[in-house]
């Protein structure tokens, strides 16, 4: 009797490939919903944001490709590199006559037929250098001169780059990602927890002298006191997703988007989904999202190689740390900071960079396709948790 030959072994994670395409088709139909009375109105073609942010789509499925052909590995020669030029264009955004400015901030360089956004890959950037890093000093992470100082004061390099334009969201993201790390590496809580005490009161000073951040925190504390002027971004946004009850008002029938919400298609797209899909919609969302950070853990605590595990489970905190503020932010859970929904907010430069760090976790995931194995990082042992 003849036997069929065994199948190929699949390598890449379908589950956490189909989560992200869901996420990008997602932003395009609500890019198009959010944004299509605006650019008829303001450019005389309701299509203008949704052929960009399909051309960065296509763009994103290019780098998509890459970084699964490429490899994760490959990625830790690239530390060096990618940080510097993430730093040489932070530098040059802020130059004038290179940076572009809007809306107050100066955050994208003009490039002929799209933007750049140093920020976006400045946080991928970032993760790879953390990981090979953290990985390479792996014996010495605890140590605080060799383990954690050194990161902390190249996180304030970037941190300082990212405030001259200004981009607040961003600097605490790049932040965040340095402590989520460094605790994974095991790095003493100590010095966590002083640095964080230590930090507190400059972000005190930060927001107390500059006027649109204390606006934007009267705003969060209530802003229906604030309706008419510091409020009215976060008010609109309430009133949208409050007005969409279980089901919706149904796709494209929102009303917050008729020039009534400020950056509908960007910052509180979430905020018209919410309005047109309703809880429904929110919690879809909201399920896709559970998705790629499960399978992207996994995929990271399956690497069997410390690099590995520390640039998936960053990665994947990018996706789950920008998701939840946005949608806090919306929710006015969370004073306003500026970070986009992931792979649904309008941004050519943050979806391309996203589905690119997407690719590099769908060539982590590969690994999950064979036995279980133990990974050391820092103090802890963390075990591949099975589908």
């Amino acid at each position: 009797m003849k036997t069929s030959p065994p199948a190929a072994p699949v390598r890449f994670d379908p589950i956490l490939l189909c989560a992200v395409l869901a996420l990008v088709s997602l932003g395009l139909v609500m890019t198009y919903s959010a944004s299509a009375v605006l650019a008829q109105d303001k450019l005389g073609d309701s299509l203008y944001f949704l052929k960009r942010q399909l051309s960065a789509a296509g763009l994103g499925l290019v780098a998509m490709a890459v970084g699964m052909k490429l490899g994760w590995r490959k990625l830790a020669r690239l530390a060096y590199p990618l940080l510097l030029i993430a730093i040489v264009l932070l530098i040059a955004v802020a130059i004038p006559g290179i940076g572009t400015t809007a809306g107050g901030a100066r955050r994208w360089i003009r490039l002929p037929g799209f933007s750049l956004q140093p920020a976006e890959i400045a946080k991928f950037a970032w993760v790879v250098y953390l990981s090979y890093s953290l990985a390479k000093k792996r014996e010495k992470v605890a140590t605080f001169s060799i383990g954690f100082l050194p990161h902390l004061a190249l996180c304030g390099i970037l941190v300082f780059l990212c405030m001259l334009q200004p981009d607040f969201g961003s600097s605490v993201l790049l932040v965040f990602m340095l402590f989520v790390l460094l605790f994974a590496a095991g790095t003493k809580l100590s010095y966590l927890v002083g640095s964080i005490l230590l930090a507190l009161p400059l972000a005190f000073v930060a927001i107390a002298t500059s006027p649109y951040r204390m606006k934007r925190i009267l705003a969060f504390l209530d802003p229906w006191a604030h309706r008419h002027d510091v409020g009215y971004q976060v008010a609109e946004s309430l009133m949208s997703i409050g007005s969409g009850g279980i089901t919706g008002l149904g796709l494209g029938d929102g009303r917050q988007k008729l020039f009534f919400l400020p950056e509908a298609h960007t910052d509180f797209i979430f905020s018209i989904l919410g309005e047109e899909l309703g809880l429904i919609g929110v919690g879809l969302l909201v399920v896709l999202y559970a998705i790629v950070l499960w399978r992207g853990i996994r995929a990271a605590l399956a690497a069997g190689e410390t690099f590995g595990t520390y640039l998936g489970l960053g990665i994947s905190s990018i996706i789950a740390f920008q998701a939840t503020v946005n949608m806090c932010v919306a929710m006015g859970l969370l004073p306003t900071k500026g970070l986009t929904l992931p792979f649904v907010s309008y941004g050519g430069t943050s979806l391309v960079v996203l589905m690119g760090s997407a690719g590099v976790l769908l060539s982590l995931s590969a690994n999950t396709q064979g036995a279980t194995r133990p990974v050391r990082t820092g103090t802890t042992d963390l075990r591949e948790v099975t589908a």
